[in-house]
């Protein structure tokens, strides 16, 4: 980029020099507007002198008409939810039934998003999907503290004198405007009224002695009527305005839940890429490496058996033994690593992987798995490192003498369950001051990874039972 001395003129305008200067000029970009991501916006304008002509006063207008029906009742379902929480706070299973009620107030949030999406031309994205927890009390606290639950109830509380003062008012400016409009011409069967001088009159009456009975006096109204039908619309929009920001804040996500869904649909994307990038280091390895090391191993047999038949040199025959036995050696060092990556028996599944885990382990090992649960290949891969780990540690350190395995699916979960017979005492222990841990404590940090669980119990005597949930897929 040039720059220009105070002792250089400045091109004039109009001269090919400013043209050309005008042309490399750069306007830096106007900033891009960043949209809030929890709802879209699909409003038309609404003018004033055609407002009470458009389609989105009418909408809006039956918007209020039929928020006004639901808000007794809404109104209703939301103290009896508040109320039965309140006296089932003493019992256990009863705050089922409440816990049933806050879950029942996202149809409510339902309902209400659709007919703002019909009727306010206002989408608004759903809030985050319930997870289905597992356990007792896990499960019941899902439920009674539901956040969307509970802000779908505080919506049909919040929205029940503002149903009412929208509808009063709508209606009263609509119907205002339309009967000063044409007074003039239903005026002409009002019963006759008798002034305070005597006099007797016909039409609407404003104060004892002012009435609407004149041309000109009809004229008036008929502009206060217009009027008043004018700003119909406009009044009404800001209770439909109202009730948009109670739906994108009470019944749409909120801003930290959209990102940590964002997050979760990053990490199940970079689990299941990296597990695609394991498969495909295991079969460049087999396929490459060792079918190489494999040929290299196949001719440097030959050579053996070539110079143990002839006359050759004791040391060269040696030294040719020693280079076959380290390539052999080789060999089966990287089918294990290979193995340790990505077992080639997943690509059958988990349950074949699972049996021939259990065929090359030196324990006996009965493998229960549930044919009908196809977990993502990401969770599979976590699923059968973690049998390994498991089976590992009984051989290594239980003194076990047999291995149970359980694999089945629990709705949306995977559960694992490993039992030995061994001494017991298994716990997960915390990093010691060099940063190693127990294989336990992997274990555990590479499930909890994907949101899942992983419960031990190990008394001492035994037996050690591992518990493991994990979503059956993390991409989700």
């Amino acid at each position: 980029m040039s720059t220009v001395t105070p002792t250089e003129p400045l091109p004039r305008p109009g001269t090919p020099d400013a043209a050309s200067a005008a042309e490399t000029t750069t306007i830096p970009p106007t900033p891009a507007i960043r949209l809030d991501p929890r709802f879209v916006d699909r409003r038309e304008e609404l003018p004033f002198l055609r407002g009470p002509f458009t389609r989105r006063a009418w909408s809006e207008f039956g918007f209020l008409n039929l928020a006004l029906l639901l808000a007794p009742f809404a109104l209703a379902y939301a103290l009896f939810t508040v109320s039965v929480l309140a006296g089932l706070l003493v019992t256990v299973v009863g705050l089922f039934v409440a816990g049933g009620l806050v879950i029942g107030a996202r149809g409510w949030g339902a309902t209400y998003r659709s007919m703002a999406s019909s009727m306010l031309g206002i989408d608004v994205v759903a809030p985050v999907e319930r997870r289905l927890a597992t356990g007792f009390w896990r499960r019941l606290r899902s439920m009674l503290f539901d956040g969307p639950g509970w802000r779908a109830v505080l919506f049909l509380i919040v929205t029940f004198p503002l149903a009412i003062a929208g509808f009063v008012l709508s209606w009263t400016f609509l119907a205002t405007g339309l009967g000063a409009m044409t007074h003039w011409i239903w005026s002409r069967w009002l019963p006759l009224q008798q002034a305070g001088d005597g006099t007797w009159h016909r039409g609407a009456s404003f104060g004892l002695d002012f009435f609407i009975d004149t041309p000109i006096r009809q004229a008036g109204l008929v502009l206060v009527g217009v009027l008043f039908l004018l700003l119909w619309p406009q009044v009404q929009r800001a209770f439909a305005q109202l009730f948009r920001l109670l739906v994108v804040a009470l019944l749409g996500p909120t801003l930290t839940s959209l990102r940590v869904r964002d997050l979760e649909h990053a990490r199940g994307s970079m689990a299941d890429d990296a597990d695609a990038r394991l498969r495909r280091i295991e079969r460049d390895l087999h396929d490459g490496t060792q079918a190489r090391l494999v040929a290299v191993a196949m001719q440097l047999g030959e050579a053996k058996e070539q110079l143990t038949t002839t006359q050759t040199d004791p040391e060269l025959v040696d030294l040719v033994s020693n280079a076959h036995a380290s390539t052999k050696e080789a060999i089966a060092e990287l089918r294990e690593l290979a193995r340790g990556i990505h077992p080639p028996a997943l690509d059958a599944g988990l349950a074949v992987a699972l049996e021939t885990l259990a065929a090359r382990s030196p324990l006996p090992v009965t493998v229960d798995v549930d044919a009908s649960a196809k977990p993502a290949p990401a969770v599979e891969t976590i699923a059968y490192f973690c049998v390994a780990e498991l089976v590992t540690n009984a051989v290594k350190h239980a003194g076990a003498s047999g291995v149970y395995v359980l694999v089945e699916q629990q709705g949306t979960s995977l559960r694992l369950r490993v039992r030995d017979d061994g001494r017991g005492g298994a716990a997960i222990t915390q990093p010691d001051a060099k940063g190693h841990r127990s294989g336990l404590a992997g274990l555990a940090e590479r499930v909890r990874a994907v949101d899942g669980t992983f419960d031990v119990v190990s008394p001492a005597g035994g037996p050690t039972v591992v518990t493991v949930l994990l979503p059956m897929s993390v991409s989700a």
